[in-house]
């Protein structure tokens, strides 16, 4: 996944950045860094992308 890439959040992680990033650029920050300090809120308290994968998978029988 190439940087900056945000395929693998899920829509309620997008609309936390959006609405943080909003925020932020109200209280006058500029827009380039509004979006990153808004990522970085949404990767610290969820822990990153989490669309489905791992061990919420179920195995196929073999």
């Amino acid at each position: 996944m190439p940087q900056g890439d945000k395929s693998k959040y899920t829509d309620k992680q997008k609309r936390q950045a959006e609405h943080i990033e909003d925020g932020y650029e109200k209280k006058g920050v500029s827009e380039k860094e509004a979006e990153a300090r808004a990522w970085a809120t949404v990767n610290k308290n969820d822990g990153g992308g989490k669309q489905p994968g791992g061990s919420d998978r179920k195995k196929a029988d073999k």
